[in-house]
Parts: C-alpha cells; structure tokens; sequence
C-alpha cells in the first residue's frame, strides 16, 4: 500500500499552496514595503494552475508498481511536491511619474486575499490530520 493511497493527496496539495503561499505573502510584503522605491514592479507568484495541473498529470501519470508490495515512484504526490509556481510582474496600469508600479490598495487587497487562502489551507489541513487522529484512536 503506498503512502498515497492512505493519505490521498490532499494533504501533499494543502501543504504545498501553504507553502507556496508563504512564498507569495512575502513578495506582496515586499511590494507594500517597495511602494515609494522609483522603477520598482510588483511581483506575485502565480502558481494555481501548475498545481492543478500537476495533480491532474500526477493522476493520470502514477506508474503501477511491477510488484504489490513496491513502493510507486511516479505518483501525484511527487508531481506536487515539484511545484515551484513562477514569479511575474504586476504592474499598476497607471505607474507613478517616477516609475512606481505598486497600487497600495491593490497589493493590500492581494494580501488579505492570500492570507484568507492561507489559513483556510491550515483549517482544512488541520481537519484531515483531526480525521486521520480520530480514526487511529477509534480502531485501538
């Protein structure tokens, strides 16, 4: 039985987009922190898409073990745990006369946005592993 199949992979896809929003909540920080730096263009990471898409190829992509009791190398699992998501640039569509391109509402709202997404990650991944703690201790 791999580790996969007991866990499914929702836990691995709630631990990365933690990890990757971490990542992004702290380029939105830098964007508040650069807004009166002149030329200076926000960043964020983008990398909703490519877990998706890693979970779908991870599904489809998963290799059955030669043997039943091999472990699968290939799985969902390690498609997610590549991804890295890509830093782009996202200008104001007005800039200030010194080359700023930060919106300050823009990049606020970007943060309680990622935050929100953040801890709901943490909740939902706090309720699989109460799920998996609860099913432990009912089957002593």
């Amino acid at each position: 039985m791999s580790v996969d199949s007991l866990f499914g992979t929702t836990i691995q896809v709630l631990s990365k987009g933690i990890d990757l929003r971490a990542k992004n909540q702290n380029l939105i920080s830098s964007n508040i922190a650069n807004a009166e730096t002149p030329n200076y263009v926000p960043k964020a990471l983008s990398f909703e898409s490519e877990l998706q898409g890693a979970l779908k190829s991870g599904a489809k992509g998963a290799r059955t073990p030669a043997h039943s009791r091999h472990i699968p190398l290939k799985t969902a699992a390690s498609s997610i745990q590549a991804v890295t998501g890509r830093i782009v640039e996202t200008p104001a569509k007005t800039p200030g006369k010194d080359g700023n391109a930060v919106e300050l509402e823009n990049e606020m709202s970007k943060m309680a946005e990622n935050q929100i997404m953040y801890n709901a990650s943490v909740q939902l991944l706090s309720q699989k592993f109460n799920g998996l703690r609860n099913a432990l201790k009912e089957s002593k």
